[in-house]
C-alpha cells in the first residue's frame, strides 16, 4: 500500500506540474511587457486569488467541509502568503522585464528549494551533498543571470527581475511545504480552498482597487482566467495530494520537468524561440537538482 501511495503521489505531482508549467507564459501574457503593459502584477495577484476564492467557497459549502483547527490555521496562513501572494506577485513583476524562458531557468531551482524547505520545516534530514548541489545550482542561476544582463545590455532591470524570480522560488517553496503539512488532516482540496478563502478579505477589495483603468487585450483576460482557475486552484488539488502521498522530497522531483514544459509552452503562446543557451542552463540546473535529490 505504501508503494502504491508513492506511485500515485508521483503521478498526481506530475499532473500538478503539467498544469503549473503554463503559469509563467500565461502570466507574461497577462502582464504584457514594460513597453506594452496589460494587467498590473498586483491586480493579477489579487484577482486570481479572488477568482479561486469564489470557487473555493462553492466547493467548501457543497462538501460541508469542517473548519480548520487552531493548529491548522498557521500552516494555512503560511501557504497563503507563499502561494497566493508572494509567488504570483514576484513573477508578475519579473516577467515585465524577462522572457518566460529566462524565468523558467531560475524557477528550475524550485524543486531543490522545496526539498530544502521540507528538510527545515518537516525536520527531514539531508546530507552534505544535497546542500553542495544547492550551492552549485544557485551559482549556475547567478551565472545565467549575469550572462543575460551582459548579452542584452539591460542593466539593473534584469538584475532586479532575477532577484524577483528568486523571491518567487522561495515563496513557492514555503507555500508548497506548509500546504503539504496540513494535507494529511485536511485533504488537498480543502487545503487550497481554505488558503484562497483566507485571502478573500484582502483579494476582493484589492482586486477592485487595482482594476485596470486602460484598455486590456482579451488574451490577457483569458490568461488571468487560467492562472486563477488552474494555477491558483485546480493544480493544487493534484499537487498537495501528491506531496502528501509520495513525500515532499520524492514528489518535488517531478518539478524537474517544469522548466522544459514552460519553455515549450512559451514557444506557441508567446512566440519565443528555443534558445540553446537558455536550454543548456536549464539542463545544467536540473542536473544539480536531480543530483541533490539523490543525496537528500
Amino acid at each position: 500500500m505504501h508503494s502504491k501511495n508513492q506511485t500515485r503521489g508521483l503521478w498526481l505531482g506530475l499532473l500538478g506540474v503539467a498544469i503549473f508549467s503554463a503559469t509563467l507564459p500565461m502570466t507574461r501574457l497577462a502582464t504584457g511587457t514594460a513597453d506594452a503593459p496589460q494587467l498590473s502584477p498586483w491586480f493579477i495577484t489579487l484577482a486570481r486569488v479572488a477568482l479561486a476564492g469564489g470557487l473555493s467557497v462553492l466547493v467548501l459549502g457543497a462538501t460541508r467541509a469542517r473548519w480548520p483547527t487552531a493548529a491548522e490555521w498557521r500552516p494555512l496562513g503560511m501557504a497563503a502568503l507563499g502561494n497566493a501572494v508572494g509567488f504570483p506577485l514576484f513573477i508578475g513583476y519579473a516577467l515585465l522585464h524577462i522572457r518566460a524562458g529566462h524565468a523558467a531557468v531560475i524557477l528550475a531551482l524550485l524543486p531543490l528549494a522545496t526539498a530544502a524547505m521540507g528538510a527545515l520545516v518537516l525536520h527531514q534530514r539531508a546530507r552534505l551533498g544535497f546542500w553542495l548541489c544547492a550551492c552549485v545550482g544557485a551559482a549556475l542561476v547567478a551565472t545565467f543571470s549575469v550572462y543575460r544582463a551582459v548579452q542584452i545590455g539591460a542593466g539593473m532591470d534584469f538584475e532586479w527581475a532575477d532577484l524577483m524570480m528568486l523571491g518567487a522560488v522561495l515563496s513557492g517553496a514555503v507555500g508548497y511545504v506548509y500546504g503539504a503539512k496540513v494535507t494529511p488532516t485536511l485533504g488537498a482540496e480543502q487545503v487550497i480552498c481554505w488558503v484562497c478563502v483566507l485571502a478573500l478579505p484582502v483579494s476582493i477589495p484589492g482586486a477592485w482597487l487595482t482594476w485596470p483603468q486602460h484598455s486590456v487585450q482579451m488574451s490577457s483576460w483569458w490568461a488571468l482566467g487560467y492562472v486563477g482557475v488552474f494555477s491558483m486552484w485546480a493544480g493544487f488539488f493534484a499537487w498537495y495530494r501528491g506531496l502528501a502521498l509520495g513525500g515532499t522530497l520524492r514528489v518535488s522531483q517531478v518539478q524537474l520537468l517544469q522548466p522544459f514544459m514552460s519553455i515549450l509552452v512559451a514557444v506557441p503562446l508567446l512566440g519565443e524561440t528555443l534558445d540553446p543557451v537558455t536550454l543548456g542552463f536549464a539542463l545544467a540546473v536540473v542536473a544539480t537538482v536531480f543530483a541533490g535529490k539523490r543525496l537528500a
